[in-house]
């Protein structure tokens, strides 16, 4: 885990394939392609809608926070963390998950792309 400007990083090569993604894009971005799995809360929803993440996440769990490259996403891990909840910025993103070769779909299921 790497600690860059003081929110808890982890690169998508450490994250495997049952762990908890939060994927904190706006809807067009989401709809274009996303991780299968993810859980899809917009930034600028975010706070309104916490209650979902609430339900949602693994009590014991990590909660591992996308965005495109990163900037959103190290902005809802640092409000997570002060919340007490166990969460880490994913480094460079949706951009970082589809260059390793991790599966991205879009809003029908069908291959995606990122936005």
């Amino acid at each position: 885990m790497v600690f860059g400007s003081g929110v808890p990083t982890v690169a998508v090569d450490e994250l495997s394939e049952g762990d908890f993604l939060l994927d904190v894009r706006e809807d067009d971005e989401w709809r274009a392609g996303h991780a299968e799995a993810a859980l899809h809360i917009p930034m600028s929803e975010f706070v309104a809608r916490f209650g979902e993440l609430t339900e949602a996440a693994p009590q014991d769990g990590r909660v591992n926070v996308v965005c495109k490259v990163g900037g959103r996403s190290a902005q809802v891990t640092a409000y997570l963390v002060q919340q007490g909840i166990d969460a880490v910025n994913v480094a460079g993103g949706m951009e970082a998950w589809a260059a390793a070769g991790r599966p991205v779909v879009d809003g029908e299921g069908k291959p995606g792309a990122v936005l």
